[in-house]
């Protein structure tokens, strides 16, 4: 097929897009079914295109309004092909320049990093690579381990990619992928399998990032290199054009760093709440930046909190002198505002889809850097913090350069396209300057063409203009046509006036529109080597785009400890954990809250903590992991006073998610994280465990959290807040030496109940789970019956099960004091199941005789050191041990 649409059918068949715009003229068309699905997602019309004898749906948006049109279609899942036009001798040729997929979507208009992920398989584990394309950042890691899968986790919840790269490996993994996919909104893509060789990965990343640079960041891993080589490929592949604007290559996953696995961000709701909003999390509500380059430091920070003192400290010191500082703060956040994205400036200059607005809006953000500087020099308590270092991270000199040469490339109000001309200032090239020249003194004449003519010849009714059609000519109305010269060549008949030229007019016209083309020419020209000094420059802007950004998190992290009376936390190296009037720093803003202590220490390391439902144990524990992790960021806290002791990481177990569809019951789900936290915490690390050991039977239940407290204080040693119903377990306070309870307060007047939200030394003796169950509504006969049936429980009487039918209670299913359950069997008489200790000897005396399989089990269990074997390894043990026992019988 020929023409237009076969042009189409052509360029579709050479990419594995899902959808093709193709530029024509000045739309982008989709045809057949490209045209019905855009058509479908984005309401637009569809028309019929005829070609060979066959219709064609045909859909299209102009060519200045398809970003918002193909930013809509990739964040929606689609890749699409862009295929431009391009001017030849014989007329029109299209191409694919760019293939857009939510990984290399440069026209980002929020705030959020765009992550594009690569991973790789490797024996012990898996190398990772993260890229933003508007943004220019790069990171490798490597992740691994026996919970090496559990890391892999972690990493992307913290990137949150837009889309994943799965390395040849890894494709065979089908369970991984799975899992992979059930966590993550992310758009999963093969690349080709070439781009993922060790060889040509290491090679891309030298010819990018310069020979040494692999070894001098420090990348050890080769699957880390394989998946930098691979994003590095794809992005070049897609025709994106950003791999200029990566200059650096930044490892991630440094010893500085605090842990914090993708469970313990989704728990503490960093950056989104359970439910997956922005609404309600920590980032949002401590955010006040002005800058989305802000912003996405913020959150960067928060899912990246670090363990330098030294840092931390220098943070404290430019956040205590801004809040300190009202009106300068103030004043540096209203000049941050009008700042642009220089980090995505940069990006975008590299792939050349820059325009003149955004270079001009580049050129005024260069211009903030010296006002900032005095500013913060103005000021003493400014001047002595640690704000003056932040501003020198850089090259001020190299910045002032670029601004005035771009200041005095571009006008102050550029139009938005190139093609509307008047883009380039007046003074910054000669020979522009004269086509301009000469450009408006040919308008001048012809401006004045009209008044000339009408005192050369005499006529009244004569005007001059032009159009598209007719180009420049000279009108007549019909009553003076008679005077018109012998020289007025007539060229269109209208009702009530003549049109003419003259050879002077056509001579002139002819003269304008070739200085219009070489003004447009050469503007272009002039134009396209302004955008690439602004790509040369990406890493330059990208260091201000980061000084800036971190200036105005330290200012946003000011505002909010000044209007929620927020104090600035001491830092201290031995681990102690002493918060004074500590607060929940996002429920305190929707509610009156009520302070509460945490005293951790190396004689106090484990609290235990009880209390009823609702009652806010959860609150009083996300709060101590908030308070400690916004120390180690550099923010101020919630609390009246706090020393904290700077951890290693922040594990927690709150809540499972069900992944019923992956195999995996909520329980199990919760032994896993509970799992990673035994193998990964440290004494230096803080641990939150939640109702551990609930989702399964209640002996059960006890006994791995009692296991697991065990283990956490006798092994691991970190610091621990448990929250449990287990009341068992309150007793370890008695017999461990750092194991310490504490509870939730209540007030109980004459059957009224009142949770009071203080914690207290000591344990309850109470859960007012039915107390709850009445505040939630559970119909009162229920809630009744709750009652009778905890009266005879603590009674230590028989619990009777009554029937539907009205007549008498059936016999008793619970018997607290005989320590039998009975029940109807099927013939309808009596079961019963009561504990046998059997006894037995190797010799078979005194009991029956042994198999092997028992005698070797028995051994097993003889020989195990509980105290050194991890709760859930141990529960394992006696799953296979009693797997075993059932097949020999």
């Amino acid at each position: 097929m020929t023409g237009i649409v076969g042009e189409f059918f052509d360029l579709k068949a050479d990419t594995d897009a899902d959808i093709l715009a193709m530029q024509v003229g000045d739309f982008y068309e989709f045809f057949d079914d490209d045209a019905e699905l855009v058509a479908e997602e984005l309401d637009l019309k569809v028309s019929q295109k005829s070609s060979h004898g066959s219709s064609y749906p045909m859909a299209g948006v102009p060519v200045a309004d398809l970003t918002p049109y193909l930013t809509a279609l990739v964040e929606r899942g689609y890749r699409v092909a862009v295929a431009d036009q391009q001017e030849t001798g014989d007329g029109h040729a299209r191409e694919i320049t760019r293939v857009v997929t939510p990984g290399t979507l440069l026209e980002r208009t929020d705030a959020d990093a765009q992550y594009l992920a690569a991973v790789v398989a490797s024996d012990d584990g898996y190398g990772l690579a993260f890229a933003d394309v508007t943004t220019g950042r790069f990171h490798v890691s490597a992740v691994e381990g026996s919970d090496a899968a559990d890391q892999l986790l972690a990493e992307l919840y913290r990137f949150s990619p837009v889309e994943i790269l799965p390395g040849p490996d890894l494709r065979t993994g089908e369970a991984l992928l799975d899992r992979l996919r059930a966590r993550t909104d992310a758009t999963f893509t093969l690349h080709s399998a070439e781009a993922f060789a060790p060889g040509r990965a290491r090679h891309r990343l030298r010819e990018q990032f310069g020979e040494e640079t692999i070894d001098s960041v420090g990348i050890d891993a080769d699957a880390s290199v394989q998946a930098a080589g691979g994003i590095l490929s794809y992005v070049e592949e897609t025709g994106v054009g950003v791999l200029s604007s990566m200059t650096r290559l930044q490892t991630h996953g440094s010893g500085d760093q605090v842990s914090l696995d993708g469970t313990t961000q989704r728990n503490l709701e960093l950056t989104e709440t359970m439910q997956g909003d922005q609404s309600g999390s920590l980032l949002d509500t401590i955010d006040h930046t002005a800058t989305s380059a802000g912003r996405r430091l913020l959150a960067e920070w928060l899912q990246r909190p670090r363990q330098s003192i030294e840092e931390l400290q220098r943070r404290q010191s430019a956040v205590q002198a801004l809040a300190k500082s009202a009106i300068e703060r103030e004043r540096i956040q209203d000049l941050l505002s009008g700042g642009a994205d220089l980090e995505r400036l940069a990006s975008r200059a590299a792939s050349g889809s820059a325009d003149a607005r955004d270079i001009r809006a580049g050129v005024e953000t260069l211009a903030l850097l010296p006002e900032l500087l005095d500013l913060v020099e103005a000021s003493e308590t400014l001047a002595e913090s640690a704000l003056p270092d932040v501003l020198a991270r850089v090259d001020h000199d190299r910045a002032a350069s670029l601004r005035a040469e771009l200041d005095a490339a571009l006008v102050e109000e550029p139009p938005g396209t190139v093609t509307e001309g008047g883009i380039i200032a007046k003074g910054y090239d000669d020979e522009l300057d004269e086509i301009i020249e000469d450009h408006e003194e040919a308008l001048r004449w012809i401006e004045t063409l009209d008044e000339r003519e009408k005192r050369k010849h005499g006529i009244t009714h004569l005007t001059v203009d032009r159009n598209k059609t007719d180009g420049y000519y000279i009108q007549v109305g019909n009553s003076e046509t008679d005077e018109v010269p012998d020289e007025y060549e007539r060229i269109k008949s209208l009702k009530n006036s003549e049109r003419y030229t003259i050879p002077e007019l056509d001579e002139r016209e002819r003269e304008i529109l070739r200085l219009e083309e070489s003004r447009h020419d050469l503007e272009r020209e002039l134009f396209e080597e302004i955008r690439e000094t602004v790509a040369a420059h990406a890493e330059l802007l990208q260091s201000v785009g980061r000084v800036l950004a971190e200036t105005d998190v330290l200012a946003s992290l000011a505002t909010h400890a000044v209007r929620n009376d927020w104090t600035r936390p001491t830092l201290r190296e031995d681990g102690r954990l002493d918060i004074d009037a500590g607060r929940h720093p996002v429920v305190e803003q929707t509610t009156e809250f009520v302070p509460n202590d945490l005293a951790l220490g190396d004689d106090r390391q484990f609290l235990i903590v009880t209390g009823p439902n609702m009652s806010g144990k959860s609150t009083y524990m996300r709060q101590a992991a908030l308070i400690t992790l916004l120390a180690q960021i550099g923010s101020f806290v919630p609390a009246r006073s706090a020393d904290i002791g700077v951890v290693d990481g922040i594990y927690t177990r709150v809540g499972a998610l069900d992944e019923l569809a992956q195999g995996r019951s909520t329980f199990m789900v919760e032994m896993q994280e509970l799992s990673n936290i035994l193998h990964s915490a440290t004494e230096d690390s803080l641990v939150i465990l939640d109702e551990v050991g609930r989702g399964t039977a209640t002996y059960d239940g006890i006994s791995i959290a009692w296991a697991a407290t065990e283990y956490l204080h006798n092994t691991v040693r970190a610091k621990t807040l448990f929250a449990t119903h287990y009341h068992e377990l309150t007793s370890l306070g008695d017999h461990l030496d750092r194991v310490a309870n504490v509870h939730v307060a209540v007030n109980e007047d004459d059957g009224d109940v009142t949770f009071l939200r203080t914690i207290r030394d000591g344990p309850t003796d109470r859960s007012y789970g039915i107390h709850v169950a009445d505040l939630a509504g559970v119909p009162g006969p229920v809630v009744e019956r709750s009652r009778e049936v905890l009266d005879r429980l603590r009674d230590e009487k028989a619990i009777e099960a009554r029937g539907s039918g009205g007549g008498e209670p059936v016999q008793a299913v619970f018997d607290l004091g005989s320590g039998e359950f009975t029940g109807p069997d099927s013939a309808g008489g009596a079961v019963e199941q009561q504990s046998a200790s059997p006894t037995a000897s190797a010799d078979g005396a005194g009991g029956p005789t042994l198999s092997d399989e028992q005698q070797e089990v028995l051994d097993a269990v003889a020989g195990l050191d509980v105290n050194e074997t991890p709760p859930v390894e141990l529960l394992a043990k006696v799953q296979q041990w009693q797997e075993r026992l059932s097949d020999d019988d």
